[in-house]
């Protein structure tokens, strides 16, 4: 029958595409929010974990009954969670104790059996990358998930999330802006739309903390200060992202991604997490680049909900040294 999905499989993917309208009045420009926290697992990763989980079966890596390992800020192994449950693996699932408490309350809550690991630099053999590929090898019938550097992720995207974006845009797109942590998201689209219209403005955005801008702007990999916000940056150059075209880079610090969502939750209606207010904010320092007249569209990743005790609290952000953005008062009358 038509419009009926097949399981939670089914549901992943074909997000709507939402004109944040506050931001578009004000620049000029069309600010296209992809609204990925609309995917059944509540973020855009649900496509990387199941183009992943779905390449493992048909290459016969992934056998009913067998265990999906993966090192995750959280979102990925909700996803492959989610997908465990419903294809009849188990979910192994290692992160960085350093992550919120409502991502690791969910993977738990959903099944996945949860090891929390100290957050320690890629370099380190117990980094929770290099931990999982470990744990994976060493359990009889699990296959890793290899987010960073599995192809399967980009392909992924370049195979869903880029089209979706150009059918939706009529291809009246002219840039692409999103911040990136794999690689899988940004890369992937950023190859699909380069290859309908070579046109196509490709920015990476990041948060202070990761090396990914200086590699951009630079050439070099180096770590700049820091930040709150969970699942995106890099220390490295990821396969997924490697060869993926960049023409812009935008660094975006903790404050304004911070006052970013708290806008979108008050002009928009929209609970966004951390690094919606890098893509947004980015996507808006890009409108002001380009000038009005432009389209421009970005990510908005999952939803508010995975940090309410952290981004949505007077007192953690203060702990943080950063501020609670204050509501104007409506006008009455």
């Amino acid at each position: 029958m038509a419009g009926i999905t097949s399981g939670f499989v089914g549901a992943v993917g074909n997000t709507p595409l939402i004109r944040l309208n506050a931001l578009s009045e004000q620049t000029g420009c069309e600010i296209l929010g992809k609204a990925e926290f609309m995917n059944p697992g509540g973020s855009v990763k649900d496509r990387a974990a199941l183009g992943i989980l779905l390449e493992a079966e048909e290459q016969g890596l992934l056998q009913p009954g067998g265990t999906v390992v993966e090192g995750t800020a959280g979102n990925t192994g909700i996803g492959l969670t989610h997908l465990c449950n419903a294809r009849g693996y188990k979910a192994l699932i290692v992160i960085p104790d350093t992550q919120s408490a409502e991502k690791i309350g969910l993977l738990r809550s959903l099944g996945a059996e949860v090891r929390t690991v100290p957050a320690v630099p890629y370099r380190d053999p117990n980094n929770y990358v290099r931990l999982s590929g470990r744990i994976a090898a060493e359990t009889p019938g699990a296959v890793w998930a290899n987010q960073f550097d599995n192809l399967a992720n980009r392909r992924a995207h370049f195979n869903s999330t880029g089209p979706e974006i150009w059918q939706q845009t009529d291809g009246a797109v002219d840039a692409w802006v999103a911040a990136t942590g794999t690689g899988g998201t940004y890369a992937g689209v950023a190859l699909y739309l380069k290859q309908q219209n070579p046109a196509v403005r490709c920015v990476l955005a990041d948060p202070h903390g990761s090396a990914l801008h200086s590699w951009a702007s630079r050439g070099e990999l180096v770590s700049e200060g820091s930040s709150i916000t969970e699942g995106i940056g890099n220390s490295r150059v990821t396969a997924n992202l490697e060869g993926a075209p960049i023409d812009d880079a935008v660094r975006i610090d903790d404050q304004t991604a911070l006052e970013t969502i708290y806008q979108l939750l008050w002009q928009e209606g929209l609970f966004m997490g951390g690094s919606v207010g890098i893509n947004v904010a980015a996507a808006v320092a890009t409108a002001r680049r380009l000038g009005p007249g432009h389209t421009i569209v970005t990510v908005l990743c999952d939803s508010g909900d995975r940090y309410r005790s952290r981004l949505y609290e007077a007192a953690w952000l203060a702990g943080k040294g950063l501020h609670q953005p204050l509501r104007p008062s409506l006008e009455v009358g």
